[in-house]
């Protein structure tokens, strides 16, 4: 009997240990650093849950480096492990990673004579969710074009104050992915600056294309029209060049 206590006790150790290293090994499809801390770059997340794509879309660093070109293409893309977790819970679960694919946009080549199609890749960028690994949980990096790792970009970066004061859902902008937004609102976790905004008549801010409540947000007057912005650098980068931001509203 006593043997037999033990080796009950041996098999539970062990099932113990294996949990416990399951829950440290990352999944097979969350983000993957090297020995520095770099993040490596997931080369087939072009295999992952597509997410939705914009156009002329300024909020992320490339995009905002092509304002005065042709307008860019993103195409967010998202670990399979973390769409079926949000899909179940509406929430994000750690080891979420985010891919937003920049390509340059063309038109009037080969048969086509209006709109504009997707061209050459521009650079990628990633969001990251690791809760061990970043202090405020989320983190960015910038691969530009290459397949090389990347470090993870400052916290004085827009990217993080834009996020985590415009995301909808947990530091992610869930309002531009129209299938999630539905999820979102259904299981009750947008935050509330989000569900009020789907209530409420939006302003566009004209520097990153956030939509915005008029009665809350930040102001500016030019040529005798009022402008609305999200946060302070969008202010400023209007008022250093307004005339750039309107032109590519045109």
């Amino acid at each position: 009997m006593k043997r037999g206590v033990v080796g009950i006790a041996g098999v539970a150790a062990i099932l113990a240990a294996l949990l416990m290293e399951a829950a440290d090994r990352p999944e097979a499809d969350g983000p993957q650093y090297t020995a520095e801390g770099q993040l490596v770059r997931p080369n087939n997340y072009r295999e992952w849950v597509y997410l939705s794509s914009g156009l002329g879309m300024t909020y992320g660093p490339v995009a905002e480096a092509a304002r005065d070109g042709n307008p860019m293409f993103d195409n967010v893309f998202v670990n399979p492990t973390a769409y079926q977790a949000f899909m179940a819970t509406g929430k994000w679960p750690d080891k979420t990673i985010f891919v937003l694919e920049v390509r340059a946009s063309g038109s009037k080549a080969s048969i086509n004579n209006g709109g504009r199609f997707q061209s050459n890749l521009a650079g990628i960028e990633a969001e990251v969710k690791d809760e061990k690994r970043f202090p405020s949980k989320w983190a960015f990096f910038g691969f530009g074009a290459s397949a090389s790792p990347a470090k993870m970009l400052p916290t004085t970066a827009q990217c993080y104050s834009c996020h985590s004061t415009n995301g909808a859902v947990d530091n992610t902008f869930v309002q531009f992915y129209p299938t999630l937004l539905d999820v979102a609102k259904s299981k009750g976790t947008l935050n509330a600056k989000a569900a009020q905004a789907e209530t409420t008549d939006q302003a566009v801010d004209v520097v990153c294309k956030m939509g915005v409540d008029p009665k809350t947000a930040l102001k500016a007057e030019y040529k005798g029209k009022t402008y609305y912005f999200c946060q302070p650098a969008c202010k400023d980068n209007f008022e250093g060049s307004p005339e750039t931001y309107l032109t590519a509203e045109k």
